[in-house]
């Protein structure tokens, strides 16, 4: 799952961005408005960590613009701004859910959690493409009955890949870091069943399957 950190302030960015991606979660971050309206018309993530505070454009207006396109990324408001009526107006833009500074780390990540649940696309209970096997569920996978050990991240891509078969997927997509790193771990441990994870020069991935799958 890709998540977006709006957010100015670098030593709470970085404290943010490091909690995520221990928990798994591929990371992008924008330190101003307009990056951060930039990035989310070109690039699709699953979830927007956005402070209000901003240095350019404030994050109510990042807010209004992703909702005007039509966007239903879902929104975590998160701001020093406690007044009632300023959370009631974030709300009524669209946003998801909201989180006052300060917080602990263990409810922002567990508010993260819920939002992705609502949002995360369903994949099958059980996936079979040619001989690899994927428990959704229980978070297994099989090559000819072997268990294949993958790691957090590792789950991250093998789920990112599943649920969008077909499709060139970029770097800024997949939004972990040292990105190389991690699919160069999943191509050598699904090689075994015949998947080929594509290079594509200049953009990013593409999952290629066995034909008989």
């Amino acid at each position: 799952m890709r998540i977006l950190v709006v957010e100015d302030d670098p030593l709470l960015a970085e404290s943010l961005v490091r909690a995520l991606q221990q928990q798994g979660y591929g990371v992008g971050h924008a330190r101003r408005g307009q990056d951060a309206d930039t990035a989310l018309r070109t690039h699709r993530f699953d979830l927007l960590l956005l402070d209000i505070g901003l240095p350019d454009v404030d994050g109510f207006e990042v807010l209004r613009r992703l909702r005007a396109r039509a966007d239903t990324t879902p929104v975590l408001v998160v701001t020093a701004r406690e007044a009632v009526d300023e959370r009631v107006h974030g709300l009524d833009l669209g946003a998801d859910d909201y989180l006052t500074k300060p917080f602990s780390l263990s409810e922002l990540e567990a508010r993260v959690r819920a939002l992705l649940r609502r949002a995360k696309p369903a994949l099958a209970a059980r996936i079979v493409v040619g001989a690899l096997t994927v428990d959704s569920a229980a978070r297994r996978a099989k090559i000819d009955g072997q268990p294949v050990e993958l790691t957090a991240r590792e789950w991250t891509l093998l789920e990112l890949f599943l649920s969008r078969p077909g499709h060139a997927l970029s770097k800024l997509a997949i939004a972990l870091n040292t990105v190389e790193v991690y699919v160069s771990r999943l191509r050598a441990k699904l090689e075994p069943a015949g998947i080929v994870i594509r290079t594509v020069r200049g953009f990013g991935y593409l999952w290629e399957q066995p034909d008989a799958a």
